[in-house]
């Protein structure tokens, strides 16, 4: 039987592509890739993924890496690994920008520019759909129905924004549990920051007309509502009621407060100001949000992987990953021109729905505040320079001290927190030369059934186990582990490790001292004399920070599960809340707090959860009836 010619060459073809690599195998792809717009991955057999790119012309653009002659150092090492390439062609350029940054945050690719930090800003709501709509921070996925204004850099940016709207609109902040309990005013109201709705002290339709107002200021609208207060003050004052004047007068001293700090931001209503100093391979990115013509803080980024890459290139890379993640505003400034400016503005116009200039070259304010993003993010670059010198050298000493053979790049401190044995949870934090690496923190909920209440070595022996069970399996362990506590606590350390044979990974105690007086702590080691640090040694302030930062995490992680062991016992009580709807509940609303404060409204939008039986179980939370 004779194979079919054209089955035979297709097989013959797979079969030499599979024995190409690098720019043999790319020269090999070329005649299959469109002569259009798309998002190409460049991957190993193993399916690592090594770079994700756009390109106007996909074959035009995978023909350069053909010639890896003419890339720079960086990309010829990334060329002499690829074993596969994928392809996904989009309508335009502009949406393969949107559609490469969405696969690099997803998918990590190890020569792409990376923004590391996936850290969420706070914002402020105004629950405008509720009957008496409330102010408050709010941080997260958005799944109250509102008015949301930021991002703010800081939670100090939101408290300050927060206490001026509250003086110059009078909206109460309380939570709904506590403003339907009311009968009489809080201390907010003898302060002049509510106006006390729980109270009956303003109608419905009063307190729309302020909840619109705050909406107003928070769009830059502020100078027409200072004239609308300022007549409302005049015609108070002509008919000698001086009681609501005054309370006018508060409020437009407020705004006065807000203007006077604006004054500088003249022609500047919504943009984020982005500049990017680069030097000896490090990069920092300095962002600074400016909404509704005020400032909402800054912030700074230090993307990885930024060698050899110009500063148009890592801005590009940065924006693209973190409008991905926030807000588009309405403009947005930058230091340095994009490879690809048009393509990018287009990109981010079409995710916001209105038109987004990005632009280098500003004059005026724009060019001022340009400026003072650069010089913040020299200087930040230059701190963090000088916090990693500190760290390295603190880290070098804890190297000699425990006579680690390599330098530590990862150390996990070990605690745990119950209460007489109950709300039983343990914890761990990471530690690395870059700081508190916090996406790696594990918190360990105590599972085994033979478990002995307040038995705190049997906590701390299914921790370990559970956590290098997992490490062995997945070759992720650290260099050393800090257990808190003393020889008894090492020693169960000490135990687990050998049962499992886990490989190169050292462990000491770090026990208090007597009446557990911190800055006389003891450190204890598997094969030598326990050690006792100066009080004032810096190695000593280290490990002791540490320590403390696994207390505030584990005591953390216990509340939470107290809470929510306690909210759990108050669901088993409400007939038809079962397993399935208790995941669901929490699920939804995230924490035990949010769906305490929740409405039974919005406790009846959860799958699953009837109205009356949100009723009952907002009576069950809450202690009244609905």
């Amino acid at each position: 039987m004779t194979e079919d010619r054209t089955d035979f060459d297709d097989k013959r073809t797979r079969e030499s592509e599979e024995t190409l690599k690098g720019a043999e195998y790319v020269a090999s792809r070329l005649p299959f890739f469109p002569d259009r717009p798309g998002v190409y991955r460049m991957l190993t057999k193993q399916e690592k993924v090594l770079y994700v790119g756009k390109a106007k012309n996909l074959r035009r653009r995978l023909d350069s890496y053909a010639h890896p002659e003419r890339q720079s150092t960086r990309i010829q090492r990334m060329i002499s690994q690829i074993e596969r390439i994928e392809i996904i062609e989009t309508k335009n350029e502009a949406e393969a920008f949107l559609l490469e940054n969405d696969l690099i945050k997803r998918l990590k690719p190890y020569y792409n520019i990376l923004l590391k930090d996936d850290k969420t800003f706070p914002h402020i709501l105004i629950t405008t759909h509720d009957e008496w709509p409330q102010i408050l921070k709010h941080r997260g996925a958005r799944t109250r129905k509102g008015e949301y204004f930021g991002p703010f850099a800081s939670v100090a940016a939101v408290n300050e924004t927060l206490t001026i709207l509250e003086k110059a609109f009078l909206l109460r902040s309380c939570t709904d549990n506590v403003f339907y309990r009311r009968t009489r005013p809080c201390l907010l109201h003898q302060i002049k920051r509510c106006c006390a709705p729980c109270a009956d002290k303003i109608g419905k339709t009063e307190y729309a007309a302020l909840v619109a107002e705050a909406c107003a200021f928070m769009q830059n609208k502020s100078t027409k509502i200072q004239d609308e207060l300022s007549r409302k003050m005049e015609e108070a004052s002509e008919r000698m009621n001086y009681e609501t004047a005054a309370v006018y007068r508060d409020r437009i001293r407020a705004l006065n407060q807000v203007q006077s700090q604006s004054r500088d931001l003249d022609g500047i209503k919504d943009c984020d100001v982005i500049a990017v100093w680069s030097d000896k391979g490090e990069s920092c990115i300095q962002t600074f949000f400016f909404r509704g013509g005020r400032s909402c803080g800054n912030y700074a980024y230090f993307p990885t992987r930024t060698e050899e890459r110009s500063d148009g290139d890592v801005l590009q890379a940065f924006i693209g990953q973190f409008y991905t993640a926030h807000p588009v505003p309405r403009e947005i400034i930058v230091s340095a021109p994009l490879p690809d400016e048009a393509v990018v503005s287009q990109a981010l116009s079409a995710k916001a729905g209105h038109k987004v200039p990005v632009s280098s070259s500003v004059r005026g304010n724009r060019k001022r505040l340009l400026d003072m993003a650069f010089v913040n993010a020299k200087e930040a670059l230059i701190r963090r320079r000088v916090e990693f010198s500190a760290r390295a050298e603190l880290l070098e000493a804890l190297r000699e001290l425990i006579k680690a053979p390599l330098p530590l790049q990862r150390i996990e401190v070990y605690d745990n927190s119950h209460i007489q044995g109950a709300h039983a949870v343990g914890a761990m934090i990471v530690a690395t030369p870059d700081g508190f690496d916090k996406k790696s923190y594990r918190k360990f909920n105590i599972k085994a059934e033979n478990y002995t209440p307040g038995d705190d070595y049997g906590m701390m022996r299914e921790v370990l186990t559970r956590r290098f069970k997992r490490g062995l399996n997945e070759g992720n362990l650290p260099d050393l582990i800090l257990i808190d506590g003393g020889m008894n606590q090492l020693a169960v350390a000490l135990d687990v490790l050998k049962e499992l044979k886990v490989p190169d990974v050292l462990a000491v105690g770090v026990a208090k001292g007597e009446d557990r007086n911190a800055g006389r702590e003891t450190l204890y080691f598997a094969d030598r004399p326990p050690v006792n640090l100066n009080f004032d040694d810096p190695l000593l302030h280290y490990i002791q920070r540490l320590r403390d930062e696994s207390h505030r995490f584990v005591i953390g992680s216990h509340r939470i599960k107290r809470t929510n062991d306690t909210l759990v016992s108050v669901l088993d009580d409400i007939g038809g809340i079962g397993p399935k709807r208790k995941r669901a509940l929490l699920r939804h609303f995230g924490s035990v707090k949010a769906l305490k404060e929740a409405s039974v409204e919005e406790i009846a939008n959860v799958e699953g959860i009837s109205p009356l039986m949100a009723k009952q179980i907002k009576s069950a939370l809450t202690g009244r009836e609905e």
